[in-house]
Protein backbone atom coordinates (compact mmCIF):
# COMPACT_ATOMS: atom_id res chain seq x y z
CA UNK A 1 0.00 0.00 0.00
CA UNK A 2 1.41 3.11 -1.00
CA UNK A 3 1.42 6.16 1.78
CA UNK A 4 0.43 8.94 1.05
CA UNK A 5 2.32 12.05 1.66
CA UNK A 6 -0.02 13.93 3.79
CA UNK A 7 0.50 10.76 6.14
CA UNK A 8 3.92 12.14 6.45
CA UNK A 9 3.49 14.73 8.68
CA UNK A 10 2.97 14.09 12.52
CA UNK A 11 -0.79 13.14 13.86
CA UNK A 12 0.09 15.81 16.53
CA UNK A 13 -0.78 18.70 14.03
CA UNK A 14 -4.53 17.61 14.40
CA UNK A 15 -6.09 19.37 17.71
CA UNK A 16 -7.71 17.11 20.62
CA UNK A 17 -11.29 18.90 20.99
CA UNK A 18 -13.25 17.57 24.17
CA UNK A 19 -16.29 16.98 22.86
CA UNK A 20 -18.08 14.30 20.63
CA UNK A 21 -20.94 11.59 19.90
CA UNK A 22 -21.30 8.07 20.46
CA UNK A 23 -21.59 6.48 23.81
CA UNK A 24 -19.08 3.50 23.43
CA UNK A 25 -19.80 1.27 27.50
CA UNK A 26 -18.86 -2.01 28.07
CA UNK A 27 -20.23 -2.90 31.46
CA UNK A 28 -22.64 -4.96 33.88
CA UNK A 29 -26.85 -4.40 33.49
CA UNK A 30 -26.21 -3.22 37.30
CA UNK A 31 -23.52 -0.74 36.78
CA UNK A 32 -23.64 2.56 38.57
CA UNK A 33 -21.67 3.95 35.61
CA UNK A 34 -24.63 3.06 33.64
CA UNK A 35 -27.30 4.47 35.62
CA UNK A 36 -25.96 7.89 36.14
CA UNK A 37 -25.16 7.98 31.94
CA UNK A 38 -29.05 8.15 32.12
CA UNK A 39 -29.31 11.66 33.20
CA UNK A 40 -30.83 14.72 31.87
CA UNK A 41 -27.12 15.92 30.78
CA UNK A 42 -26.49 13.91 27.59
CA UNK A 43 -22.36 13.36 28.24
CA UNK A 44 -20.30 14.01 24.93
CA UNK A 45 -18.61 10.61 23.45
CA UNK A 46 -15.00 11.41 25.37
CA UNK A 47 -16.92 11.57 28.86
CA UNK A 48 -18.63 8.49 28.00
CA UNK A 49 -15.78 6.71 26.78
CA UNK A 50 -13.14 8.04 29.69
CA UNK A 51 -12.85 4.68 31.32
CA UNK A 52 -12.43 3.03 27.99
CA UNK A 53 -9.42 1.52 26.62
CA UNK A 54 -7.33 3.77 24.04
CA UNK A 55 -4.62 4.12 21.96
CA UNK A 56 -2.64 6.42 22.42
CA UNK A 57 -1.86 7.83 18.59
CA UNK A 58 -3.93 9.55 16.50
CA UNK A 59 -3.44 8.60 12.77
CA UNK A 60 -4.32 10.77 9.80
CA UNK A 61 -6.89 9.07 7.20
CA UNK A 62 -8.70 9.85 4.04
CA UNK A 63 -12.11 9.40 2.57
CA UNK A 64 -11.78 7.53 -0.46
CA UNK A 65 -15.38 6.49 -0.75
CA UNK A 66 -18.85 7.48 0.20
CA UNK A 67 -21.80 5.03 -0.39
CA UNK A 68 -25.30 5.49 0.55
CA UNK A 69 -26.01 2.07 2.60
CA UNK A 70 -29.53 3.53 3.27
CA UNK A 71 -32.05 6.51 3.06
CA UNK A 72 -30.45 7.60 6.40
CA UNK A 73 -27.11 5.69 6.66
CA UNK A 74 -23.98 6.89 4.50
CA UNK A 75 -20.82 4.17 4.38
CA UNK A 76 -17.25 5.99 4.19
CA UNK A 77 -14.38 4.24 3.05
CA UNK A 78 -11.32 5.63 4.69
CA UNK A 79 -7.18 5.23 3.95
CA UNK A 80 -5.77 4.75 6.78
CA UNK A 81 -2.06 4.99 8.33
CA UNK A 82 0.05 1.89 7.72
CA UNK A 83 0.57 1.77 11.72
CA UNK A 84 -2.92 1.97 12.33
CA UNK A 85 -5.16 -0.93 13.73
CA UNK A 86 -8.28 -2.65 15.57
CA UNK A 87 -10.23 -5.21 16.70
CA UNK A 88 -13.47 -6.31 15.38
CA UNK A 89 -15.97 -4.65 17.29
CA UNK A 90 -14.11 -1.50 18.37
CA UNK A 91 -14.55 1.81 17.32
CA UNK A 92 -12.57 5.25 16.25
CA UNK A 93 -12.40 8.66 17.92
CA UNK A 94 -13.24 10.92 14.79
CA UNK A 95 -11.44 13.99 14.23
CA UNK A 96 -12.63 16.49 11.46
CA UNK A 97 -10.34 19.62 11.19
CA UNK A 98 -12.71 22.72 11.48
CA UNK A 99 -15.11 20.42 13.23
CA UNK A 100 -15.25 20.63 17.78
CA UNK A 101 -16.80 17.87 18.38
CA UNK A 102 -15.24 14.40 18.02
CA UNK A 103 -17.29 11.76 16.57
CA UNK A 104 -17.48 8.28 17.35
CA UNK A 105 -17.99 5.61 15.26
CA UNK A 106 -17.47 2.08 15.24
CA UNK A 107 -15.76 -0.18 12.43
CA UNK A 108 -18.19 -1.79 9.92
CA UNK A 109 -15.62 -3.52 8.28
CA UNK A 110 -12.84 -6.21 9.43
CA UNK A 111 -9.25 -6.22 9.95
CA UNK A 112 -9.13 -8.52 7.64
CA UNK A 113 -9.84 -5.87 4.76
CA UNK A 114 -7.80 -3.40 6.84
CA UNK A 115 -4.45 -5.90 5.93
CA UNK A 116 -5.54 -6.51 2.22
CA UNK A 117 -6.62 -3.12 1.52
CA UNK A 118 -5.43 -0.38 3.97
CA UNK A 119 -8.91 0.47 4.37
CA UNK A 120 -11.55 0.83 7.11
CA UNK A 121 -15.24 1.31 6.85
CA UNK A 122 -17.95 3.43 8.85
CA UNK A 123 -21.62 3.52 8.70
CA UNK A 124 -23.26 6.68 9.90
CA UNK A 125 -26.51 7.15 10.16
CA UNK A 126 -27.69 10.63 9.88
CA UNK A 127 -28.15 13.03 12.77
CA UNK A 128 -27.86 16.86 13.46
CA UNK A 129 -24.53 16.53 16.02
CA UNK A 130 -21.71 17.58 14.09
CA UNK A 131 -19.77 14.98 13.08
CA UNK A 132 -22.71 12.90 11.46
CA UNK A 133 -23.55 15.98 10.00
CA UNK A 134 -20.60 16.96 8.63
CA UNK A 135 -20.44 13.34 6.69
CA UNK A 136 -24.43 13.78 5.67
CA UNK A 137 -24.17 17.56 4.52
CA UNK A 138 -25.48 17.95 1.28
CA UNK A 139 -22.87 20.90 0.74
CA UNK A 140 -20.22 18.55 0.45
CA UNK A 141 -18.58 18.83 3.60
CA UNK A 142 -17.50 15.41 3.53
CA UNK A 143 -15.98 14.49 -0.01
CA UNK A 144 -13.82 11.76 -1.25
CA UNK A 145 -9.71 13.18 -0.40
CA UNK A 146 -11.25 14.84 2.51
CA UNK A 147 -8.76 14.66 5.53
CA UNK A 148 -9.78 13.13 8.99
CA UNK A 149 -7.93 11.51 11.74
CA UNK A 150 -8.66 8.16 13.79
CA UNK A 151 -7.80 7.06 16.62
CA UNK A 152 -9.02 3.07 18.50
CA UNK A 153 -10.43 2.59 21.36
CA UNK A 154 -13.20 0.10 23.23
CA UNK A 155 -13.32 -2.33 25.24
CA UNK A 156 -15.77 -4.56 23.02
CA UNK A 157 -14.17 -6.75 20.93
CA UNK A 158 -13.90 -10.19 19.23
CA UNK A 159 -10.25 -11.44 19.03
CA UNK A 160 -9.43 -15.33 19.59
CA UNK A 161 -6.25 -16.35 19.29
CA UNK A 162 -5.79 -20.03 17.80
CA UNK A 163 -5.63 -21.99 20.84
CA UNK A 164 -8.33 -20.44 22.43
CA UNK A 165 -11.75 -22.67 22.78
CA UNK A 166 -14.51 -22.55 20.74
CA UNK A 167 -17.65 -20.61 21.33
CA UNK A 168 -20.89 -20.32 19.81
CA UNK A 169 -21.37 -16.38 18.98
CA UNK A 170 -24.98 -14.87 19.55
CA UNK A 171 -24.90 -11.31 17.85
CA UNK A 172 -28.13 -9.05 18.79
CA UNK A 173 -27.88 -5.72 16.91
CA UNK A 174 -30.53 -2.65 17.19
CA UNK A 175 -30.93 -0.42 14.14
CA UNK A 176 -26.92 0.95 13.53
CA UNK A 177 -25.83 -1.24 16.33
CA UNK A 178 -25.27 -3.79 14.11
CA UNK A 179 -21.75 -1.59 13.08
CA UNK A 180 -19.84 -3.50 15.72
CA UNK A 181 -21.44 -6.92 14.70
CA UNK A 182 -20.79 -6.57 11.26
CA UNK A 183 -17.71 -5.85 11.89
CA UNK A 184 -17.43 -9.07 14.49
CA UNK A 185 -19.31 -11.30 11.50
CA UNK A 186 -16.57 -10.42 9.13
CA UNK A 187 -13.96 -11.40 11.02
CA UNK A 188 -15.56 -14.50 11.88
CA UNK A 189 -15.78 -15.31 8.56
CA UNK A 190 -12.36 -14.36 7.60
CA UNK A 191 -11.16 -16.99 10.74
CA UNK A 192 -13.48 -19.79 9.23
CA UNK A 193 -11.09 -19.18 5.32
CA UNK A 194 -7.86 -18.66 7.55
CA UNK A 195 -8.65 -22.57 9.47
CA UNK A 196 -9.84 -24.16 6.42
CA UNK A 197 -6.50 -22.87 4.90
CA UNK A 198 -4.41 -24.14 7.42
CA UNK A 199 -6.21 -27.37 7.44
CA UNK A 200 -7.71 -26.79 10.85
CA UNK A 201 -4.60 -25.59 12.42
CA UNK A 202 -6.44 -21.77 12.99
CA UNK A 203 -9.44 -20.77 15.31
CA UNK A 204 -12.35 -22.99 14.83
CA UNK A 205 -15.99 -20.79 15.35
CA UNK A 206 -18.41 -23.19 16.48
CA UNK A 207 -21.40 -21.51 15.31
CA UNK A 208 -22.49 -17.49 15.10
CA UNK A 209 -26.08 -16.61 15.37
CA UNK A 210 -27.52 -12.95 14.56
CA UNK A 211 -30.38 -11.65 16.02
CA UNK A 212 -31.01 -8.11 13.75
CA UNK A 213 -34.09 -5.74 14.94
CA UNK A 214 -34.93 -2.72 12.63
CA UNK A 215 -37.76 -0.23 11.57
CA UNK A 216 -38.18 -1.87 7.76
CA UNK A 217 -36.09 -3.78 5.25
CA UNK A 218 -35.00 -0.49 4.18
CA UNK A 219 -33.18 0.14 7.20
CA UNK A 220 -31.68 -3.39 7.52
CA UNK A 221 -28.16 -2.57 6.92
CA UNK A 222 -25.44 -4.80 4.86
CA UNK A 223 -28.18 -7.75 5.06
CA UNK A 224 -27.13 -8.99 1.33
CA UNK A 225 -23.67 -9.44 2.63
CA UNK A 226 -25.24 -11.33 5.87
CA UNK A 227 -26.94 -13.40 3.98
CA UNK A 228 -24.17 -14.50 1.90
CA UNK A 229 -21.99 -15.26 4.84
CA UNK A 230 -24.81 -17.52 5.77
CA UNK A 231 -25.00 -19.28 2.47
CA UNK A 232 -21.41 -19.78 2.54
CA UNK A 233 -21.37 -21.54 6.19
CA UNK A 234 -25.00 -22.87 6.37
CA UNK A 235 -23.40 -25.10 8.93
CA UNK A 236 -22.14 -21.95 11.01
CA UNK A 237 -23.96 -19.05 10.21
CA UNK A 238 -27.51 -18.46 10.86
CA UNK A 239 -29.50 -15.32 10.82
CA UNK A 240 -33.31 -13.27 11.70
CA UNK A 241 -34.05 -10.14 10.67
CA UNK A 242 -36.79 -8.74 12.71
CA UNK A 243 -39.02 -5.80 11.37
CA UNK A 244 -41.25 -3.78 13.71
CA UNK A 245 -42.62 -1.20 11.01
CA UNK A 246 -42.42 -2.73 7.93
CA UNK A 247 -45.35 -1.59 5.40
CA UNK A 248 -44.02 -2.39 2.06
CA UNK A 249 -43.73 -5.51 0.14
CA UNK A 250 -40.83 -7.63 0.91
CA UNK A 251 -37.92 -8.74 -1.16
CA UNK A 252 -38.70 -12.58 -1.69
CA UNK A 253 -34.59 -12.99 -0.93
CA UNK A 254 -35.22 -12.04 2.55
CA UNK A 255 -38.60 -13.96 2.94
CA UNK A 256 -36.53 -16.73 4.97
CA UNK A 257 -35.02 -14.53 6.94
CA UNK A 258 -37.90 -12.40 8.28
CA UNK A 259 -39.70 -12.33 11.22
CA UNK A 260 -42.06 -9.42 12.00
CA UNK A 261 -42.25 -8.16 15.43
CA UNK A 262 -39.43 -7.49 18.19
CA UNK A 263 -36.97 -10.46 19.13
CA UNK A 264 -38.60 -12.74 21.43
CA UNK A 265 -37.60 -15.25 24.20
CA UNK A 266 -38.02 -17.62 22.07
CA UNK A 267 -35.89 -16.48 19.32
CA UNK A 268 -32.90 -16.15 21.78
CA UNK A 269 -33.48 -19.28 24.21
CA UNK A 270 -32.97 -21.56 20.92
CA UNK A 271 -29.34 -19.80 20.80
CA UNK A 272 -28.21 -19.73 24.43
CA UNK A 273 -26.30 -22.89 25.79
CA UNK A 274 -24.96 -21.10 29.36
CA UNK A 275 -21.27 -23.57 28.79
CA UNK A 276 -20.77 -22.06 25.39
CA UNK A 277 -22.30 -19.18 23.77
CA UNK A 278 -20.41 -15.85 23.94
CA UNK A 279 -23.24 -12.85 23.57
CA UNK A 280 -22.60 -9.75 22.01
CA UNK A 281 -25.32 -6.55 21.72
CA UNK A 282 -25.64 -3.35 20.49
CA UNK A 283 -28.73 -0.81 20.13
CA UNK A 284 -30.87 1.35 22.07
CA UNK A 285 -29.99 1.47 26.17
CA UNK A 286 -33.66 0.17 26.65
CA UNK A 287 -33.23 -3.05 23.60
CA UNK A 288 -29.76 -4.16 25.62
CA UNK A 289 -31.17 -3.92 29.58
CA UNK A 290 -34.02 -6.28 28.56
CA UNK A 291 -32.12 -9.02 26.46
CA UNK A 292 -29.20 -8.74 29.29
CA UNK A 293 -32.41 -9.50 31.89
CA UNK A 294 -33.42 -12.27 29.05
CA UNK A 295 -30.17 -14.21 28.67
CA UNK A 296 -29.29 -14.08 32.40
CA UNK A 297 -32.87 -15.61 33.09
CA UNK A 298 -31.74 -18.26 30.53
CA UNK A 299 -28.66 -18.84 32.91
CA UNK A 300 -25.70 -16.82 31.18
CA UNK A 301 -23.21 -15.26 33.52
CA UNK A 302 -22.57 -11.63 32.98
CA UNK A 303 -18.93 -12.22 31.42
CA UNK A 304 -20.65 -14.25 28.98
CA UNK A 305 -22.43 -11.10 28.01
CA UNK A 306 -20.79 -8.23 26.38
CA UNK A 307 -22.49 -4.90 25.50
CA UNK A 308 -22.32 -1.61 23.95
CA UNK A 309 -25.14 1.12 23.89
CA UNK A 310 -25.48 3.94 21.55
CA UNK A 311 -27.68 6.90 22.01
Amino acid sequence: MSVPCFWLSAARSFPRPTAGLLCCRLRGPSSETRRNMSSKRQMDHLERTASNSRQNAVYPAEVCGIINESETVKRLRIAVHPDFSFKAGQWVDFFIPGVEKVGGFSMCSSPGLLQREGIVELAVKYAKHPPAHWIHTAVSMCTVGSRVAVRTGGDFFFDPSPSDPSVDLLLVAGGVGINPLYSILLHTTDLLHLNQASGGRDYNIGSAHLCYSAKNTQELLFKSSIIEACREFPDKFSCDFNVTQQSTDVDPHLHPFLKRGRITEEELRAHVDPQRTLCFLCGPPPMIEAISKTLMDFGLTKDRILYEKWW
